[in-house]
């Protein structure tokens, strides 16, 4: 560890007396440390479709007063992103992830408390939303973008996984706690881990390589720590004008937002209803949501490792593909309990559920350059919007039709267009935008923008 005067030092763009680089580069720690933060926090995504069955039978509130909740969320989880991204690049990630894990343990907390519709729109749907919204992917996308120049693919890949392995570990818990003592424990636990994760983030993270004298992996020299960026806000609508100047920002958007139509917003949040509409218990239901989780590690990682060296827009127009056709069989296969055909579905589309997210960040980071977190994030608010859609238009559909069958057809098409649209994209990389303040930029050098 250097000493705090060289950590200064480092902090504020003159380059430290470097050490001997160490056997395991730091980079890999700080991967550790977002991955576990990404799974402690992962406990608020496992929530909502668990909620609906208890709300609506204890409240009395109808599916789509309730999905309109999760849509809220949902949409809050994407817009803020973008926002998150440029207020790390301004006061820092372990500042911006701190407080958004006490935003989301405060509107967790708060919902045990409810009894009326809005207060759920406001606990979970506006606090727990604009939490979750800052420790959304682009905190992945900035953590990779900054500590790694090597290995970017495989360690987005990772970082991805990590809320699915969130999942993993929170689902069966949670709907355990929900069957057998209410929602309120539940949401409860979820607070409780959100704030959990607060010391670990603040004590072990660290926001920028040149903060403890070292270069990034694989990189091919020491770069220091650019000064804050001012105008968080300022610069990422500025960002937002640029990129959609631009067609690939167009074809990211819409393709992500049919990926968010078709894993947040309709199975996350539907599928454990609908499977118990046939009959199915909620803790199997929830069960079998878990092992989409564990699949969806070894399908993120394996599309992280595919994306180092296959094309990302041919990657996504597979994934997409593949998706839709597996919706379209699954109405054939809910039933009152778990047989070969449903186990197979959970795996081939468990293994496709974020996959697409590490080809859609290189295509950003191709297309954008030092400006692809921000723009990431504006794509992943695309991906939240769709979501929040469909988990609002499913709670709607099933109130009107009596099933959810015409939401998993439709989300099939979607993800054919999907496809479509991946393999549109062109393959020539755009000329970066230019940024408020350069990465590469020191202090005491002009400012281009000034």
């Amino acid at each position: 560890m250097l000493s705090d005067v060289n950590e200064t030092t480092a902090a504020h763009g003159s380059p430290p007396t470097l050490r001997r680089p160490p056997r395991v580069h730091r980079a890999w720690f700080v991967a550790v440390v977002t991955f576990v933060t990404i799974i402690g926090a992962a406990a608020f995504a496992s929530l909502p479709g668990l909620l609906i069955e208890p709300l609506h039978e204890e409240f009395d509130w109808s599916r789509g007063t309730i999905g309109f909740a999760v849509s809220v969320n949902l949409a809050l989880y994407g817009l803020t992103a973008p926002f998150a991204a440029a207020l790390m690049d301004r006061f820092g990630i372990r500042r911006v992830v701190a407080v958004a894990l006490s935003v989301i343990a405060l509107g967790s907390g708060l919902t045990v408390f409810m009894t009326t519709s809005w207060q759920l729109v406001l606990y979970w749907g506006i606090l727990v939303g604009l939490g979750s919204g800052s420790m959304a992917l682009a905190f992945a996308a900035t953590v990779t973008n900054r500590w790694f120049v090597r290995r970017r693919g495989l360690v987005t890949g990772i970082l991805t996984a990590a809320g699915a392995s969130g999942q993993l570990v929170f689902l069966p818990l949670l709907s355990w706690l929900v069957e057998h003592h209410g929602w309120r424990p539940a949401a409860i636990t979820v607070a409780l881990s959100a704030l959990a994760v607060v010391p670990f983030v603040w004590l072990l993270l660290r926001d920028h390589p040149a903060d403890v004298g070292i270069a990034a992996y694989g990189a091919e020299g020491f770069t220091p720590k650019p000064d804050p960026v001012p105008g968080a806000a300022r610069r990422a609508l500025r960002v937002l004008f640029r990129a959609a100047r631009t067609g690939p920002f167009w074809l990211l958007a819409g393709t992500f937002a049919i990926c968010g139509a078709s894993t947040n917003g309709l199975v996350k949040t539907h599928f454990v209803p609908a499977a118990h509409d046939h009959g199915m218990p909620i803790t199997a239901a929830a069960s079998l949501l878990a092992v989409i989780g564990v699949f969806d590690v070894v399908g993120t990682i394996a599309s992280g490792w595919f994306t180092d060296r296959f094309e990302a827009r041919r990657l996504l127009a597979v994934y997409y593909a593949l998706r839709g056709i597996s919706l379209l069989f699954l109405p054939m296969l809910l039933a009152p309990s778990v047989h070969p055909p449903m186990l197979f579905f959970i795996v081939f589309y468990g293994l496709d559920w974020v996959a697409t997210v590490p080809p859609t960040i290189a295509l950003c980071r191709e297309h954008y350059g030092e400006d692809s977190a921000i723009v990431f994030g504006w794509v992943l608010a695309s991906h939240q919007v769709g979501a929040a859609a469909v988990a609002f238009a499913g709670g709607v559909a099933r109130d009107v039709f009596g099933s959810y069958d015409v939401v998993w057809y439709a989300s099939g098409a979607l993800c054919a267009a999907a496809a479509l649209m991946a393999l549109v994209i062109r393959r020539r990389p755009l000329a970066p935008l230019p940024t408020a303040l350069p990465v590469s930029l020191v202090k005491g050098a002009p400012d281009p923008v000034a």
